[in-house]
C-alpha cells in the first residue's frame, strides 16, 4: 500500500529528504538521489564508474539501483524507501521529462551583460530600449515577457516557485499537451538553444532540485502558498519552440514583438519592476517595497502591516518632496501589497492611505536621480 501523501505546505526546508522524495513521487514526479549536500546526482556504482556505457544499456537501472542520475528516477515507493532509508542524507532530484515538467531556472549571478543580440536569442533588442540596470536573469525574463505583452513568470504566484540558495528562482510549470520540451543549460554561453541570458530551461533530458532540498549552500525554499505547477502559458510554449527547445512544425514562430514605438517604455518598465536601474528616490522606495513583497513567503508573523505602513510612509514623503508622482506611488504600493497578501485589497488600501498621509507631512528629500 502506498504511504499517505505528505503535506509539505509548511516548513518544507525542515522536512527529511525521504519525505520530500515521497511527496514528489505522489505528484507523479520521478525522483532520484542527489549526493549529500550537493546539487549533483549520487555517484554510480563502481562497475558503472569503470566502464563507459549508455544508461539504456546498463543493468543497474532495471535492477533498481540509482546509477546514471535522472535516468534511474522512479516513483516506486519501495525503491524510494530503500534508497533514502539506506542513505538519509541524499538530496532529491526530479526528472523533468518523465514528470512532464518545464522549469525556468532564473539566475542572479553577477556577470558582464552580453551584447544586445545575445540577451534574448533571436529577438533584436534595438538601441531605443533603455537597458540601464539590466543585470541578471530576472531582468531578461521580465524583458521577454514585456515584449510579448505577457505577465512576468517570476511574479507568477499561481504556480510553484522555489527560491534557490544563490538568490535565483525556479519557476515550475506542467507541459501537458504543449510538450515535450528539451533542456538548455548554460545559456550565458550564447551557444546552442537558449531562452534568455541567465535563464535556463529544465525539461526533457535533465532534472531539477526538489523544493525542500538542502545543499551545502542552503535550502530550496518555496515562495508564497502555491505548491503545484500551473500549466505552461501558451506564450512561453511558443517561445520555447522558437528557441529550439522543441522541434515544432516547419515555419512555426512565436508572436512578433510589438511595433518599435511601443517597445521601449514597456521594456524599460519591466527592467525597473524586476529591480534594475533604480537610483536615488526610486531605489529608496524599491527597498521598502521589497520588504512588503517578501511577506508573500511568510503567510503569518511577517509584520506585513508594519512593513506596508513603512513603505506607504516613505512613498508619501517622496511624493511630497516631488520625487515620484502620487499615482505611481499608489500603484506600486497596491501591486506590492496584492502580491504579498492577495484578497486583502480593502485592508491594504486603508494602510496605504494612512501611511502616505503621514509621510506627506514629512517630505523626504533624497539626492540622486529618481
Amino acid at each position: 500500500m502506498n504511504p499517505p501523501q505528505e503535506d509539505l505546505h509548511r516548513s518544507m526546508p525542515r522536512r527529511e529528504p525521504a519525505a520530500v522524495a515521497r511527496w514528489c513521487a505522489a505528484q507523479g514526479w520521478p525522483v532520484h538521489p542527489l549526493a549529500p549536500g550537493r546539487k549533483t546526482p549520487a555517484g554510480n556504482c563502481r562497475s558503472c564508474q569503470e566502464r563507459d556505457h549508455a544508461p539504456a544499456d546498463c543493468p543497474c537501472v532495471p535492477a533498481g539501483r540509482w546509477c546514471h542520475g535522472f535516468h534511474a528516477a522512479t516513483t516506486d515507493p519501495g525503491l524510494i524507501a530503500a534508497w533514502w532509508g539506506a542513505n538519509p542524507g541524499f538530496g532529491v532530484g526530479v526528472a523533468c521529462g518523465p514528470a512532464g515538467l518545464v522549469v525556468l531556472d532564473v539566475d542572479a549571478h553577477p556577470a558582464p551583460v552580453p551584447a544586445r543580440d545575445r540577451i534574448l536569442p533571436g529577438i533584436p533588442v534595438h538601441d531605443g530600449v533603455d537597458l540601464t540596470g539590466l543585470e541578471n536573469g530576472f531582468h531578461t525574463l521580465a524583458l521577454l515577457a514585456a515584449l510579448r505583452g505577457a505577465p512576468d513568470p517570476a511574479q507568477d504566484s499561481g504556480t510553484l516557485r522555489v527560491r534557490t540558495p544563490s538568490g535565483g528562482l525556479h519557476v515550475w510549470y506542467r507541459a501537458e499537451g504543449a510538450g515535450p520540451f528539451l533542456c538548455s543549460v548554460g545559456s550565458a554561453a550564447g551557444t546552442g538553444r537558449a531562452l534568455a541570458w541567465q535563464v535556463d530551461v529544465r525539461a526533457g533530458g535533465g532534472y531539477i532540485i526538489a523544493p525542500g532540498t538542502r545543499t551545502g549552500d542552503g535550502a530550496y525554499t518555496p515562495l508564497g502558498e502555491c505548491r503545484r505547477p500551473a500549466p505552461l502559458p501558451q506564450w512561453l510554449a511558443r517561445e520555447l519552440t522558437r528557441t529550439g527547445h522543441r522541434a515544432g512544425p516547419a515555419g512555426e514562430q512565436a508572436c512578433a514583438p510589438d511595433a518599435a514605438p511601443a517597445v521601449p517604455p514597456r521594456a524599460r518598465q519591466a527592467v525597473v519592476r524586476a529591480g534594475g536601474g533604480r537610483r536615488g528616490a526610486a531605489r529608496a522606495l524599491d527597498a521598502v517595497l521589497a520588504e512588503v513583497v517578501a511577506c508573500a513567503a511568510v503567510p503569518e508573523g511577517a509584520g506585513f502591516s508594519g512593513k506596508l505602513n513603512t513603505a506607504a510612509y516613505t512613498a508619501g514623503g517622496l511624493v511630497a518632496a516631488g520625487h515620484i508622482p502620487r499615482a505611481e506611488a499608489e500603484r506600486l504600493l497596491a501591486e506590492a501589497a496584492a502580491q504579498a497578501r492577495p484578497g486583502q485589497d480593502r485592508r491594504c488600501a486603508q494602510i496605504i492611505r494612512s501611511g502616505m498621509a503621514a509621510g506627506a507631512r514629512r517630505p523626504l528629500h533624497i539626492r540622486g536621480r529618481s
